[in-house]
């Protein structure tokens, strides 16, 4: 089971703004992340997003069309594919850790002005809490950053 589960509510921004912070983070510890979502286009829109977010930026990613995962610090992806030994399993649209064993942190990003994203981050938290001995805490964007709102563990 992984050690933290970190949930982030999106309230500021949209998650293509939001996502590229996030994993710069986790590369700026020298952990390495998979990023998995609901379908391929999904996919391809964020590779295409994480290559022109910031001119001035790079964040070093890859997806299966690009092959070489274990070189990607980054993989995005429609299901857990482990082969780039990630640390962090990030999930959106809804999607839910299916071997949460093989990471150390697992974030949930949720888009706060859809009420079926809330509330399946609701019943997500509610199942990891009453299942599982791990860390939870809950994330709300704020014009400021990230505020912690609340923690179980």
């Amino acid at each position: 089971m992984a050690n933290e589960y970190r949930f982030y509510h999106l309230t500021q921004t949209s998650l293509e703004n939001a996502l590229p912070q996030l994993l710069q983070r986790t590369l700026d510890k020298g952990w390495r992340a998979v990023v998995v979502t609901d379908s391929d286009e999904r996919v391809e829109h964020l590779n295409q997003h994480l290559w022109t977010y910031d001119p001035g930026s790079f964040l070093a990613h890859g997806t299966k069309k690009d092959g070489d995962a274990p070189h990607h610090p980054v993989w995005l992806c429609t299901d857990e594919v482990y082969e780039n030994d990630a640390n962090v399993l990030f999930l959106m649209d809804g999607m839910v850790a299916k071997n949460p064993h093989s990471f150390e942190l697992i974030c949930i990003i949720f888009d706060g002005l859809d009420p079926l994203s809330v509330q399946g981050a609701r019943t997500y938290w509610k199942e990891l809490k009453n299942t599982n001995s791990c860390k939870l805490t809950y994330w709300q964007q704020t014009d400021s950053g990230w505020e912690l709102k609340s923690s179980d563990g």
